[in-house]
């Protein structure tokens, strides 16, 4: 198990009675440092460990946009529940980059790379799976009952984690999804430069085929705004909604009017996905 020695704290501030922390990591997984952001809420203590939302940010993101910008914390804290935000790729000197804001740090996609440059750091799918939730569990007040959410990119990370990883979590939601990367540009590219161009390695990182071969329907819950500037082109919500209606997938998608793919979207309904999450905690 690991200890608390291998963590280094960033930064702590008190909010809603809870503790806003940051801590970094050397991780095995991604053989660079690692940052990660954790909300305890006050009901969090050695006699009673608290269940966890995990949430992937999207392109462009580290560990703090959500910690920022969401306001999450007030309703986490009057549910005991505790928020762990992962930076959404590898980073420092010696991690592979890209000149495009799609592609390298700041957006490692949540799948194991195996092509080269790539395949030394971008193991983001087994970080976020295995490596980051036993770190987590070892060294905070915070029991093994786990859901996931995410935005966009993270989106498209937590519902297919979910998917293939059914026993591992308890729910899982999503806001602006990418739910079809293999017949997106944004899919395209990243899954090219991480697994090649073998098609069918993409088929694993793509929700409207998992879904479609699900044994284990979990609560699903996705939220899509109607003016979002990448709807037609990189979302394809319409996608999913085939995919789960072909399979009888109890998905919950809630289309909105007017908002776009921004944290504004996310703030103003991000209270209604944490109450999904808590109905589901045991």
């Amino acid at each position: 198990m690991l200890t608390h020695s291998a963590l280094t704290k960033v930064s702590e501030a008190k909010i809603f009675e809870g503790k806003q922390q940051q801590f970094t990591h050397q991780s095995s997984t991604t053989n660079c440092t690692m940052q990660f952001a954790i909300y305890l809420p006050p009901q969090a203590s050695e006699t009673n460990k608290v269940p966890v939302l995990y949430w992937l940010s999207g392109l462009t993101c580290t560990d703090e946009n959500f910690v920022q910008k969401a306001g999450a914390q007030r309703i986490a804290a009057e549910l005991g529940m505790a928020i762990v935000c992962p930076d959404t790729s590898p980073r420092g000197e010696g991690v592979t980059n890209d000149e495009g804001y799609d592609l390298g740090q700041g957006a490692g996609f949540y799948v194991n790379a195996t092509q080269a440059p790539w395949a030394d750091h971008y193991q983001m799918y087994d970080y976020v799976v295995s490596e980051l939730p036993d770190l987590i569990e070892a060294n905070f007040p915070v029991s093994n009952q786990r859901a996931i959410s995410g935005h966009s990119m993270g989106g498209h990370g937590a519902l297919t984690i979910a998917l293939k990883h059914s026993s591992r979590y308890s729910s899982v939601s999503a806001f602006s999804p990418i739910v079809n990367p293999i017949n997106c540009p944004w899919g395209q590219k990243a899954l090219t430069a991480y697994l090649g161009e073998n098609v069918e390695a993409w088929r694993e990182y793509d929700t409207c085929e998992l879904i479609k071969k699900s044994a284990q329907h979990l609560p699903m819950l996705v939220e899509q705004g109607l003016a979002d500037n990448f709807l037609v082109e990189q979302l394809k919500p319409e996608n999913l909604l085939a995919a789960a209606k072909s399979v009888n997938y109890d998905l919950t998608l809630n289309q909105h009017e007017g908002y776009d793919h921004s944290y504004f979207f996310i703030a103003s309904f991000i209270e209604g996905h944490l109450r999904f999450h808590a109905k589901y905690f045991s």
